[in-house]
């Protein structure tokens, strides 16, 4: 491609530093539908309910990961189980706003298999909005409650506690034991219902 001349064309700012598939967003927003909008950062995990105006797009609804804490979640703020819970507060917050159907927006993000955006979209559709997706997508209940970081933690104890208080230093500063983790996922999950699930 040309960088100058009669025909040369300036891409989007939005194109040019990767933030934006342009192509992708168009084929979203011609749906007509709200959008499950799923972000990262290296510490938190968030996801909005969007709708397209020409303005700019309006939040309907949005849960961040910093929100757990209101409901008791000591864990990681970025891990998969977070990654669930944010989508699980998400979606009844949208369906108490009276969303019932959305389709996922992952922007510029790869899709992974059983990655975190599809714990986020799982915990969207266990609280009942309506998205489409297939199953093998989606993670399994062992690593959505934590059940596998558990059990590395238990056997990471037992090869090597020097190593095992490094690794999950984080956890221990909050009073979390590791292999506490499913149980700890559960008590914060069934919160969540019981304040919103009704």
């Amino acid at each position: 491609m040309k960088s100058s001349g009669p025909r040369f064309k300036v891409q989007f700012r939005r194109k040019r530093e990767g933030k934006t598939d342009y192509r992708y967003r168009l084929k979203l927003l011609r749906s007509g539908k709200l959008r499950l909008v799923v972000r990262f950062s290296l510490k938190h995990v968030s996801a909005q309910i969007m709708k397209f105006s020409p303005a700019g797009d309006v939040v309907v609804v949005s849960a961040h990961s910093k929100q757990l804490k209101e409901f008791g979640w000591r864990d990681g703020t970025s891990n998969l189980p977070a990654a669930y819970l944010v989508g699980l507060l998400c979606g009844y917050r949208a369906i108490k706003a009276g969303v019932k159907e959305a389709i996922l927006d992952i922007g510029m993000r790869h899709p992974t298999k059983g990655g975190k955006v599809f714990a986020v979209l799982k915990g969207a559709i266990d609280a009942g909005l309506q998205i489409p997706h297939l199953e093998e997508i989606l993670p399994s209940e062992e690593r959505i409650s934590g059940t596998d970081i558990s059990r590395y933690a238990e056997k990471l104890r037992k090869e090597n506690e020097r190593t095992y208080q490094e690794r999950f230093s984080s956890y221990l500063a909050q009073g979390l034991a590791p292999e506490q983790i499913p149980e700890h996922f559960n008590s914060v999950k069934q919160e969540i219902i019981r304040q919103f699930g009704g």
